[in-house]
Formats: C-alpha cells, structure tokens, sequence
C-alpha cells in the first residue's frame, strides 16, 4: 500500500523572502539561508489523507462524502492545523521519517522554483493569462497536478488551496527574523498559511503573499503539504 507522498528534494540556498508590491507584512524583503529539505510533489490528497484515516481511526474532515471535494486526486480539504500535524506526526511513526509541515520560509523558497524576485511561481505575468484559467477553480479545488509545475517540479504550489505551515503568525515577523532556517515566532494565536484559494476571487497569489487562520478553524479551501528535514 502506497502511503507516503511524493516528494522532492529542494536544496539548500539562499534567497530573497518577501515582496515589496504586496501588504506590510511581507516586508522588508530580507535574504534568507534554508537547509536542504524535501516537499510534496502535491499537497496531500484525499487518497492519501484516506489512508491515515483507515489505519488510525481519526475522524474524517467534513465533506469527506461530498462529490465536491472527495475525488481520490483532489487535495484533502476541511483539515485544521492540528488535523494536518497529525497526519505528518502519524506518516512518520509509520515510515520512521521525519514528516513534518513546512516553515513559510520552506514555502516561499520552494514556491520560487528557483526564480529570484519574481512575483509568481512563473514569473512576473498576470494570472490572468494563464493557461484556462477562467475555467479552473469554480466549484471546488482542482484534481493536483493540472497545470505545469514550477523549477523544482512542484505543482499548485500558489493555487488551489491555501496550504498550513508549521510557523506561528506574527505580522511583523520579517523586520527581525534569523537569516538562516527561520523558524516563526515562538508563540502566537494564529498559525500560518500560504498559497491561493479556489474559493477567492484570488486564485493564484504571489509567492511572497502570507496568510494565516487560528489552528483550529477548518475551511473546504485549506490543506497542506508535507515537508521533511535532511
């Protein structure tokens, strides 16, 4: 039985986190070093997410019998933080890896493909123009892996549902983060999210856009995508 998602080495380097054209809280634009890690392919998807159901007996996510949301191949919806750290807590006592939600830091250099300052995973063109993008997104998120990947190969990394990182949230984080594997504030009372929205009028953000929720709330365009240290 196949339970562990794909994944894809991203290596270590540094770049330029933030933007200056988006909100307050993604500024200054600051250089940031991250260690070599591992990231979805995809975010984690129903057939999948059903896997960890089955063998641990948690309780599916609401919606779990909606044609909506339930195809094997679109991601796993209505998870709260919680929810998506159990599932990587669970993956890792069944393969002895270490399965983990990805830093914003994480995020951002892997949403980047390897592309510098650029303000989408493609570059600098309007979402707009890309391909279809009219039709996609209008019911429920989209089956992964529809649309071309970025430079590291990673698909839907900006779009389809937000995606849970690891970090606490604090909106003024970046004027005094390390430069090197920045962790996220200590504590906090909202956990943070990046990536675009099928519900949103906003499909596809920018890379350096941040978003963030309390941990507990669950909403039918939130997920996530596992990371893993090396």
């Amino acid at each position: 039985m196949l339970i562990e998602p794909e994944m894809f080495i991203i290596p270590a380097g540094d770049f330029l986190m933030g933007g200056d054209s988006g909100a307050a809280n993604e500024r200054p634009v600051h250089r940031v070093f991250v260690d070599e890690f591992a990231i979805g392919r995809f975010a984690v998807t129903n057939r999948f997410y059903q896997v960890f159901i089955e063998a641990s007996g948690y309780q599916p996510p609401q919606g779990w019998n909606d044609p909506r949301f339930n195809h094997p191949d679109q991601p796993v919806t209505s998870v709260s933080w919680f929810d998506a750290t159990a599932y990587c807590e669970w993956l890792s006592s069944r393969t002895g890896k270490p399965y983990r939600l990805p830093t914003e830091a994480e995020w951002e250099r892997a949403a980047r493909g390897g592309l510098e300052g650029k303000l989408y995973t493609w570059g600098d063109e309007a979402p707009q123009l890309q391909p279809n993008y009219a039709e996609l997104w209008l019911n429920g998120p989209e089956r992964v892996g529809q649309r071309a990947p970025n430079g590291f190969g990673l698909h839907d990394i900006s779009e389809n549902v937000h995606e849970w990182c690891s970090d606490w949230f604090a909106e003024n984080y970046y004027a005094n983060s390390p430069s090197k594997n920045p962790p996220g504030p200590k504590t906090g009372t909202r956990r943070a999210s990046r990536g675009g929205s099928w519900r949103h009028q906003i499909k596809i953000t920018r890379v350096a856009a941040r978003s963030s929720i309390p941990p507990d709330l669950k909403y039918t365009d939130y997920g996530f995508r596992c990371a893993m240290s090396l």
